[in-house]
């Protein structure tokens, strides 16, 4: 048994070494370089019209007929699978392995993984359509069988097995995991008597887990994005108002963290004294890779969740995701990233690094427990929030491939495997869930620079009726 453990594992390190390598991660760069070309960079051109049209938009009246949700929370579902555990963890382990210069190339993937994530979501709204429940569906599957023919419709079946099968993985069993971890390490920072009982904890914790998610999902698409509505805007004020804190309180180090972060996104050593051996391409695949896998542009997740909306408009709706991406990467990964490099606290850099990094340069103004409990809370609200979404996401490529009568049966099973997911051992799941993550990207960037022009002429119309 130890020997086909160590062969799987064996294999899918190596898939995944491909999966999330050097071709990968320039194909997503240059995916958003050309899209950003093709629509005359609109994340830029037009930002302004882009929070106009979504964030001038929350207090809208709630429009939406059955089997919809509102443009909001068409948003606040997709920001539910995106600002998580990496915008905390991975963040980390970016900085520690590839150095602050990490950070910048953190930044060229938002930039043009906004026009990336643009495109999915005005493809998703133009090749959508209602289930036999009523519901809107679309995403990657839909515009690949609508958009690009029959002869390509192997893709749509390839991208929908992998996100049903990484949904499990990813989106559950990972995210249930780190829930149980978050509450026993503050658990543990207050009754250290219970440290023996990890276990218990765990399964406790799956439980609970499982019995509010069965209450969210089971009530449809409408309570999913009712939920996430208030429960994305909450955490991320929060979130957001201790890392100021944290920030204002060591401001005469901002000055020097961001000449760190520039200067060691072209020369990594020199800007940590030499004394670390990190080179570039090591800061540029840290950072775009972390990048890619906290705002997903790309992977084709987000546009499962936008093709919901009661939006009519693609371009519309495509500017959510221009805002998704921003806030994802450049408003919370940043805050992190400044918490930590302002905050003095040790960093190992060329060592694997974690939430327990984070937790460290937020005890320098909070205190240690403080500052476990508030990374705490974060991590299992978002880690929560995520498994209502990608919860959704499995559900409609499980959908797509055996029809919905499969729905109730895939959410009552998704359900139950959050009780074990919270006392599983993580690392073999963890990676074939990554690997799996990673594939969808291959069918999704085929359709979308296959249907870019598309895209191009829709942003064109749009913005000429305008």
């Amino acid at each position: 048994m130890d020997n086909l453990l160590n062969f799987i594992t064996d294999v899918n390190s190596r898939i995944n070494s491909l999966v999330w390598g050097f071709p990968m991660l320039a194909l997503l760069i240059g995916a958003g370089i050309y899209i950003s070309i093709g629509t005359n960079f609109l994340q830029f051109r037009k930002f302004g019209y882009v929070l106009k049209c979504t964030m001038g938009q929350i207090f809208k009246k709630d429009g939406a007929k059955k089997g919809e949700i509102t443009p909001f929370q068409s948003l606040t579902t997709a920001l539910a699978g995106t600002v998580g555990t990496g915008n905390i963890a991975g963040v980390a382990g970016a900085i520690s392995l590839g150095g602050p210069g990490a950070v910048f190339w953190m930044w060229v993937s938002a930039t043009f993984g906004m026009a990336t994530k643009y495109a999915e979501i005005v493809l998703a709204l133009k090749f959508r359509q209602r289930n036999f429940e009523g519901d809107f569906v679309g995403g990657p599957m839909y515009y690949i069988k609508n958009g690009l023919g029959k002869s390509l419709y192997p893709l749509a079946i390839l991208f929908s097995a992998f996100g049903a099968l990484s949904a499990f993985g990813i989106g559950n069993i990972a995210q249930a995991n780190t829930i149980a971890s978050a509450v026993y390490t503050a658990v543990s920072a207050f009754l250290p008597s219970a440290s023996g009982y990890e276990s218990y904890v765990n399964l406790a914790v799956g439980i609970i887990c499982s019995f509010f998610a069965a209450t969210v999902l089971l009530g449809g698409l409408k309570r999913i994005g009712k939920v996430t509505e208030k429960l994305i805007p909450f955490m991320s004020i929060l979130y957001i108002s201790f890392s100021l804190v944290v920030i204002l309180s060591h401001y005469d180090s901002l000055g020097k963290v961001f000449s760190m972060i520039f200067y060691g996104a072209i020369n990594p050593r020199a800007a940590l004294g030499g004394a670390v051996g990190i080179g570039i391409s090591q800061a540029v695949k840290l950072g775009v890779g972390r990048g890619v896998f906290s705002n997903e542009a790309g992977l084709g997740s987000a546009p499962m969740a936008h093709a919901s909306s009661s939006e009519k408009n693609p371009v519309k709706q495509g500017l959510y995701g221009v805002f998704e991406v921003f806030f994802d990467t450049i408003v919370v990964c940043t805050l992190t990233s400044l918490v930590i490099l302002c905050s003095g606290a040790y960093i190992p850099y060329g060592d694997a690094a974690g939430a327990q990094l984070t937790i460290s340069a937020f005890a320098t103004s909070f205190g240690a427990k403080t500052a476990g409990v508030i990374i705490a809370g974060g991590i299992m609200f978002f880690a929560f929030s995520s498994i209502l979404s990608w919860s959704l996401y499995g559900m409609r490529c499980a959908e797509f491939l055996f029809g919905s009568r499969v729905n109730k049966a895939y959410l009552i099973i998704f359900i139950l495997i959050i009780i074990a997911g919270a006392s599983m051992e993580l690392s073999l799941v963890w990676g074939i869930s990554d690997t799996l993550n990673g594939l969808m990207a291959i069918p999704n960037l085929i359709a979308v620079l296959g249907l870019s022009g598309l895209v191009f002429s829709e942003t064109r119309q749009h913005f000429k009726k305008k």
